[in-house]
């Protein structure tokens, strides 16, 4: 098998340019620390709206006929239960396998920002879910979501699911600023590297990658 190795000169510019690449990756940090609570303040959905809180006025279904007969209602379910019963990507909405008291099951997307809890400890007590609502989707179309969400117990419908998510559910910092500081650090690296090299070049320490043979004009009779 044929090996290739890189040029000291190549593997130079390319760690000058992970440096450069690491200090830009802190300075998009930096920005997009200040932009979170924007982005917060964007996704939080108010008391009583889709993916909202669910105070005492919002209704509360027991069974998916509760479900098809109102247009927005909650679900209360014991602890953490809602979401321990199988859960997968729909598009882009992670549903859980939720379980109505009726013991039906059904997808649900949750705004976890928005569960209210009736104990101190999330594990312990009753969790009131955010006002949802019914988005008629034919879930079986996608094989793939429906092994990782049924992978304990079928869902009892799969011609629809809730959408207990709105326009909620905000990511941690960490979560908004990793995509960010990625593409800062990529485009700094393809940026940095040939203007690194080519400077290096030009001071004389780097060899040329290509070099343009200069044009001689030959005389007709010679």
């Amino acid at each position: 098998m044929r090996r290739y190795r890189l040029r000291a000169d190549i593997w130079l510019c390319l760690c000058v340019a992970f440096l450069i690449a690491c200090g830009a990756g802190k300075i998009a940090d930096v920005v997009t620390e200040n932009t979170y609570d924007r982005y917060v303040e964007r996704h939080t959905v108010d008391v009583g709206n889709i993916g909202g809180a669910a105070d005492d006025s919002v209704y509360q279904a027991q069974s998916v006929e509760d479900l098809l007969l109102h247009p927005t209602f909650t679900v209360v379910s014991p602890g953490i239960e809602y979401r321990n019963r199988g859960a997968g990507y729909y598009k882009s909405y992670y549903l859980y396998s939720l379980t109505l008291p009726s013991g039906e099951k059904v997808a649900a997307a949750i705004n976890m920002d928005s569960v209210r809890t009736t104990e101190d400890s999330i594990y312990s007590g009753l969790s009131i879910l955010p006002v949802g609502r019914v988005v008629y989707e034919d879930l079986s179309k996608n094989q793939t979501f429906l092994n990782q969400i049924e992978f304990s117990e079928p869902l009892t419908r799969t011609d629809f699911y809730i959408d207990m998510r709105g326009n909620g559910g905000t990511m941690s910092m960490e979560s908004y600023q990793e995509p960010y500081r990625d593409v800062v650090q990529v485009i700094t690296v393809l940026l940095c590297f040939p203007l690194l090299h080519a400077l290096g070049a030009k001071l004389g320490i780097f060899p040329y990658f290509f070099r343009f043979k200069k044009k001689q004009s030959v005389s007709e009779w010679d």
